[in-house]
């Protein structure tokens, strides 16, 4: 048996009995059932692979709806109280939980990327697709880190001694690294077999990296690749838009493009406990007012009310978008389709690309549409017909809200356009410009003398 110490804090996520951990201690990195030295330890290196990225689900939708305006606090838990008030701290669990996901899926990329060449057995084809898949995932976590954390420690190797001590790298140095990892697993992905939903869409593909080139581009705001990025996956036969009910309640829809799967044996069903079982947050009162006008239409179903769970400062709403360990929609989507239509509306009307088929008024109107199934014609959305650039890029960051509510996009797209301060700072008097950044974990600075001083600004 093998223990690899490992220098970032890898913070233990929910149990299966969803209890949490408010400050976790530093762990070892476990490679126990990852052996890698014969052709045969592959498909096992490839869970294990699938694994680590997979605790990048939780905390990264924690991030990108718990600390904007989408929740309120509820419970008694230190860490969902200091993302429901703003006032996050280094100590936070979620920001360790995070922090620590994203490290173990970048150290396990590398761990498979190290030993792949030095195994002779392993078969070119099934080689040159593991590292492609590995550069993926490595991709996505750092361009997760980047936008969550800002700079972080560039970790190219399973070396420990090095890894021990390695500084923050900016984050456009990290950027440039996940942009080169994505391009280069998009070359060598497979193309996948859309019969198959399950496998198609719960493992990387070419078309997945295609997804997140297009949010990658959205992000540094190229608007012209982001259109085309986003065009090649909407004119894909492999995707078409299901009904809304089926998004919130269904792992591997035809709109699927990939997600975190999960099974009952690792499913730690934190998302639903949380807004379910524990009610320790509940959706805020702005975002159930979005969800319930009629622009949003049949996207309300992202929400349930229960009049019995109407006391003190609980409104009553729960989210259904995660179930729990034994229904259908328990897995994260990282790229969907109708992310897609959104990416595309907005590059479009960045470049002034307003009106007719190829204009970002034809993208928010599908989706629209598509809101409107099974509605009467006076509750469905209204079309849009005309707007200027300014009112159509207000109607994006709405119909964002409305599609992609508790997907983890929200506090990442205000910080992105630069929306952080006046929207949140309207939600709550406890905002506060720093927390556009999350802090680093204050035990990673402890534990690394290279991160010393290094924390972000205002922590």
């Amino acid at each position: 048996m093998k223990r690899l110490s490992y220098a970032f804090l890898l913070t233990a996520l929910m149990s299966a009995c969803n209890t949490v951990v408010l400050d976790p201690p530093a762990v070892d990195l476990l490679i126990d059932d990852i052996v890698f030295t014969t052709a045969s330890d592959l498909p096992s290196v490839r869970i294990g692979l699938y694994s680590a990225a997979r605790s990048i689900g939780s905390p990264t939708v924690q991030a990108g709806d718990f600390t904007a305006d989408n929740i309120i606090h509820l419970g008694t838990f230190t860490d969902y109280r200091e993302l429901g008030t703003k006032q996050i701290t280094p100590s936070n669990g979620v920001v360790g939980a995070l922090w620590g996901s994203v490290f173990r899926s970048i150290y396990l990329a590398n761990f498979v990327l190290e030993r792949l060449p030095t195994i002779a057995s392993v078969r070119a084809a099934d080689a040159k697709a593991l590292t492609a898949e590995a550069k993926f995932l490595r991709g996505y976590a750092n361009f997760i880190g980047a936008h969550t954390f800002g700079g972080i420690p560039k970790v190219t190797s399973t070396t420990l001694a090095t890894n021990r001590t390695i500084p923050r790298a900016s984050k456009e140095e990290i950027l440039t690294w996940a942009l080169e990892d994505l391009q280069a697993a998009l070359a060598d992905l497979p193309d996948g077999d859309p019969q198959d939903r399950n496998v198609f869409a719960g493992y990387a593909t070419k078309n997945a990296a295609r997804a997140a080139l297009a949010r990658y581009y959205l992000y540094q705001k190229n608007w012209a690749q982001a259109e085309a990025y986003a065009t090649l996956l909407i004119n894909s036969t492999n995707y078409s838009l299901v009904s809304y009910n089926d998004v919130v309640t269904k792992d591997f829809t035809q709109e699927s493009i990939f997600e975190f799967g999960y099974t009952l044996n690792d499913y730690s069903g934190d998302i639903n406990n949380y807004f379910v079982g524990r009610r320790e947050v509940v959706p805020s009162n702005q975002v159930v007012v979005s969800l319930l006008s009629r622009e949003s239409g049949n996207r309300s179903q992202t929400l349930v009310f229960d009049f019995t769970k109407q006391k003190g400062n609980d409104n009553g709403w729960t989210l259904r978008k995660y179930g729990t360990a034994d229904e259908s929609n328990r897995n994260f989507v990282i790229f969907r389709l109708g992310e897609m239509y959104l990416i595309r509306a907005e590059a479009r009307a960045q470049q002034g690309k307003i009106t007719g088929t190829t204009g970002a008024i034809a993208d928010i109107n599908r989706l629209r549409t598509r809101a409107g199934d099974g509605l009467a014609d006076s509750a469905k959305p209204p079309l849009i017909t005309t707007a200027t650039q300014s009112e159509m890029l207000s109607i994006i960051e709405r119909e964002r809200v409305y599609e992609l509510s508790f997907e983890g996009h929200r506090w990442y797209d205000l910080v992105r356009t630069g929306r952080a301060q006046a929207v949140m700072s309207a939600f709550s008097t406890n905002w506060n410009v720093k927390y556009e950044l999350w802090p680093i974990p204050q035990t990673e600075i402890q534990r690394n003398p290279s991160l010393a001083g290094q924390q972000n600004p205002g922590y």
